[in-house]
């Protein structure tokens, strides 16, 4: 099982070890303009199979990704401190737009998943570029809010003092400063977070409530802030979508990929298995939510009429 990584920065190279170390696919190819880059971090990461999975890693040229099962795309320029995801959309659009059908014509059959920024965006430009090359919408999305759900799920098991794995909650919309945390369905063993709490023995009030979705919608600006680039977090996104993919789990992920109701590329609950997206599952939310949830989507509408 082949997986080919557009793109060897940070987030290229993480997703690579990230994928080795969980011995995903059997094999990982890395393209880059910057061949010596690409050599490099190839090279790399191919020391860690030994400690992780006997996948063979290599880098390459977009002809080298025939026969990829998954191509992901990393390609771009990334944040920097100050900067919106959606500051980058004009730069990023022509890498994306440039890439998708060179990558298409040498991994026909391959599934697209975009995890270049804002990916919301990126991903509708994706969508565009593969569809005109009669690739099926399911086989395009992006990596949406996986990481901003992921992060949710964190920060609220240990606000509330449980194993993360017990926590039920998404994000949808926009990966980016309008993104919406679905508290009306949140759930943990079965429970809202007051009435957990409550059995727990203490409690969990409106200003937890605001300091946990103020770490969560700014959790990468704090990270640019102090490292100057998110990119395990992203890596391990984009492992586990691959994983999902490749072994046919049929998930639940709030991936990004173009919704009718919306009018754009947004991350909703969706199923997904080895043949991309299955369905559009949405989520309930409540009034409030909603409304934040379509001045999200008019967010990333009025972004994709400049690409």
């Amino acid at each position: 099982m082949k997986v080919g990584i557009v793109g060897a920065g940070f987030v290229g190279a993480a997703a690579s070890n990230a994928l080795v170390l969980r011995g995903i696919p059997t094999e990982i190819v890395l393209v880059d303009m910057d061949e010596s880059r690409a050599a490099a971090e190839a090279a790399d990461v191919a020391h860690v199979a030994p400690f992780g999975a006997p996948v063979r890693v290599a880098w390459g040229h977009t002809a080298d990704l025939v026969g990829s099962r998954v191509v992901v795309l990393t390609a771009g320029s990334a944040q920097t401190p100050g900067q919106s995801r959606l500051d980058l959309v004009s730069s990023n659009a022509s890498i994306v737009a440039s890439v998708v059908p060179e990558v298409l014509r040498h991994a026909p059959d391959a599934i697209l998943l975009v995890a270049t920024n804002p990916v919301d965006v990126m991903t509708s430009v994706a969508e565009r570029c593969a569809s005109e090359a009669g690739v099926a919408a399911g086989r395009v999305f992006g990596t949406g809010t996986m990481l901003d759900t992921a992060r949710f799920r964190q920060i609220m098991a240990a606000a509330i003092g449980v194993d993360v794995t017990h926590v039920h909650a998404y994000v949808v919309g926009e990966h980016g400063d309008s993104e919406v945390l679905v508290w009306s369905s949140v759930d943990i063993a079965g429970q809202a977070p007051a009435e957990f709490a409550s059995a727990m023995g203490g409690a969990f009030t409106d200003e937890d409530r605001r300091r946990v979705e103020d770490e969560v919608v700014h959790a990468a600006d704090a990270i640019i802030r102090g490292k100057g680039a998110t990119y395990f977090g992203v890596a391990a996104v984009i492992a586990r979508a691959v994983e999902v993919i490749l072994r046919d789990r049929r998930s639940i992920l709030t991936v990004s990929a173009t919704s009718l109701d919306y009018g754009c590329a947004l991350s909703l609950p969706r199923l997904v298995s080895g043949s991309g997206i299955v369905r559009e599952l949405g989520v309930s939310v409540d009034e409030d939510e909603q409304q934040r949830l379509e001045s999200s989507a008019a967010v990333l509408r009025e972004h994709l009429l400049i690409v």
